[in-house]
């Protein structure tokens, strides 16, 4: 059976698309998964419910995620709520920041725990520029969600 690997983001300067695109490649390196790489505005509750694991990514806006991420949360959030697909759904998230992150990942995270996802990995967080190691460790997190999603780890 394929897994399947969801990853929603959401770009307007092509930092956070860079970063979703190395998680992807990341991802789909894995055998026996099935990479599903939307942006917020086209991701839907069916390809949430459809998916092993989930990856997020945002970037921080104001110390909070992008409006579009939000928009996804809210339109998948009270349809989703108590199904058993939801339960404990791995997730991971990235984030591309003009300041620190945590703004943004502490309201991901809060979201997440609402929905009673899993937090699986440690978040990757680009503090400024989008460089090779941002992006290496972007392909490190698809990689890992997809593995651990695949061999039934998380």
């Amino acid at each position: 059976m394929t897994c399947k690997i969801l990853i929603v983001y959401h770009s307007q300067s092509g930092n956070t698309r860079k970063m979703a695109q190395k998680v992807s490649e990341g991802a789909r390196s894995i055998e026996d998964v099935a990479v599903f790489l939307k942006t917020a505005s086209e991701a839907t509750l069916e390809d949430l419910l459809a998916c092993d694991g989930l990856a997020i990514g945002s970037p921080e806006y104001f110390g909070y995620m992008s409006g579009m991420v939000k928009d996804f949360f809210d339109r998948t959030y009270n349809e989703a709520r108590g199904r058993k697909e939801i339960f404990k759904k791995p997730y991971a998230v990235f984030i591309s920041a003009g300041n620190d992150g945590t703004g943004a990942l502490n309201h991901i995270e809060r979201i997440c725990l609402g929905y009673q996802f899993k937090k699986v990995l440690v978040p990757v967080i680009a503090k400024g520029e989008v460089d090779g190691g941002i992006l290496a460790q972007c392909e490190e997190l698809g990689k890992t969600i997809a593995a651990g999603c695949r061999e039934g780890i998380y």
